[in-house]
């Protein structure tokens, strides 16, 4: 896609995959969108975990209550990482980082879905960072922001409405 307003436009959350795994290219691609990311004052706070084996999105799709099982049916999880010793503004950066995983996946026809895991719980109970830690032995001093779930659109959904746009939340001079 060459055009950045019509890439915002089409870029919807994909919750269903076909089971057709990505190239090698598309994962490099897009973990390089991830790595030129911006960050504050250059601190690249991010790490990426990249899962790939069926068996463990199976297990990692279950990170949520609700919300979560979209991972089992996807090509590749990427679990959106930080260091808050290295940037006191790493849900920030790692947010940023997550959208441009987001941006470049569209840009190559690929869908993707966010799951959230800063804040929330399993199933059980268990801290949706905790299970995830746990599940990949990640070091205690990273914190786990989201999971980025990216694959070939099983459906494609009509792009965005400009008609439902929420103008009167922008805002000029004073409330």
């Amino acid at each position: 896609m060459t055009d950045f307003q019509q890439l915002i436009i089409n870029r919807r959350s994909t919750r269903k995959f076909t089971e057709e795994p990505l190239a090698p290219q598309q994962v490099e691609t897009i973990m390089k969108a991830a790595l030129m990311s911006p960050a504050s004052k250059s601190s690249n706070p991010w790490q990426f975990l990249l899962v790939e084996d069926k068996e463990m999105l199976e297990k990692l799709s279950a990170c949520k209550k609700s919300g979560g099982k979209l991972i089992a049916g996807c090509a590749l999880a990427i679990v959106v990482l930080a260091d808050p010793l290295t940037s006191d503004v790493w849900i920030e950066d790692s947010s940023i980082a997550s959208i441009m995983i987001q941006l470049q996946a569209e840009d190559l026809g690929l869908g993707s879905c966010w799951v959230q895991i800063r804040e929330r719980y399993t199933m059980s109970g268990t801290p949706s960072d905790e299970y995830i830690r746990e599940l990949f032995d990640i070091p205690m001093q990273l914190q786990v922001l989201s999971v980025i779930a990216i694959g070939h659109k099983a459906l494609e959904r009509p792009p965005f409405d400009e008609e439902n746009l929420q103008w009167e939340k922008i805002h000029t001079g004073n409330f």
